[in-house]
Formats: structure tokens, sequence, C-alpha cells
């Protein structure tokens, strides 16, 4: 990240916070906005809250870790999620979710280079009544298959050309 970007990050972050009192119990809501101004938390953007609330790296790394909401990566244009909730996973969720792995050459939690594509994996959408599902951003796709995977991705792999 070049050093033009950082600042502005920087600059940004600090705008966030200036609203909040320097306590630790606004952390959480601190990395809340962060999250969703940038979709995941720099570390440019942690080393200011850590100065900000006094609060050690470690704390607000084990804070990112320990909440699935925040990420410590950028997430793809398209973020495919998968459930692997109970009701999910007896239906073939984790077939999905291989297949999604094997036609993206990408890990969970992973971003393809170009930026398009991301994976991750959830315990429940609430969508148990048409499971196996899958999300792709904020669309949930029910009842599905790997071949509804497939041509879901074929559609997007368009959009992009």
């Amino acid at each position: 990240m070049c050093e033009c970007v950082e600042k502005k990050i920087r600059q940004e972050v600090n705008e966030i916070m200036k609203v909040y009192k320097q306590e630790k119990d606004n952390l959480i809501q601190i990395l809340n906005e962060i999250q969703e101004k940038y979709g995941y938390i720099p570390k440019v953007a942690q080393e200011e809250v850590s100065k900000y609330l006094k609060v050690p790296m470690a704390e607000i790394y084990g804070v990112i870790t320990f909440y699935a909401r925040f990420t410590l990566e950028p997430k793809g244009k398209y973020n495919i999620s998968v459930c692997l909730g109970t009701a999910c996973f007896v239906k073939g969720s984790q077939a999905i979710l291989d297949r999604l792995k094997e036609r993206l050459n990408l890990e969970e939690g992973k971003t393809s280079e170009d930026g398009k594509f991301s994976i991750d994996t959830t315990r429940c959408v609430g969508a148990c009544g048409i499971a196996p599902v899958f999300t792709v951003n904020d669309e949930v796709y029910g009842h599905a298959t790997v071949k509804k995977l497939d041509q879901v991705l074929d559609e997007l792999e368009k959009i992009e050309k």
C-alpha cells in the first residue's frame, strides 16, 4: 500500500473515531464502522485505533479474528459464501464449497488476485427451509446444487468480460 493511500486511510479512520470517546468499550463499534467503509480492516486502521484507544495491537487483532463479521483481507467484488450450518451441510453444501474452491482456484477466506471473487463460509443465514444455500454478496441462492453454482459463476464471469 502506497504512503498516499495509508495517509488517506489514517485520516478517514480518525474522522470515524472522533465521534467516539477514547474508551476501550468503543472498540467494536469503531471496528464495525471501519469494516463497513473498507470491506475489511486494514493494518494502518488498526494502528490508528490502537493509538486512539490506547489498546495494544495484539488485543485489536484478537477482537478482529474472534468475530466472524470482521476480516483482515479485502473481499472480492463478488463475495461468495457457502452455508455450512447443519441443515445446509446435511443437504450437500460441502460439495458446493468444494466445487467453488476448485472452480475459482481459491481457498476459503481468500480473494482472487484480480479482486473479483472471494470465498467465505457461514454457519447459518436463516434460510434452512431452502437448504443448501450460498450467497453472492447479499443475494441468497436456495436449493443450491453444484450445477446451480456453476451457472451463477458463468453469469458472473460473463458480466466481468
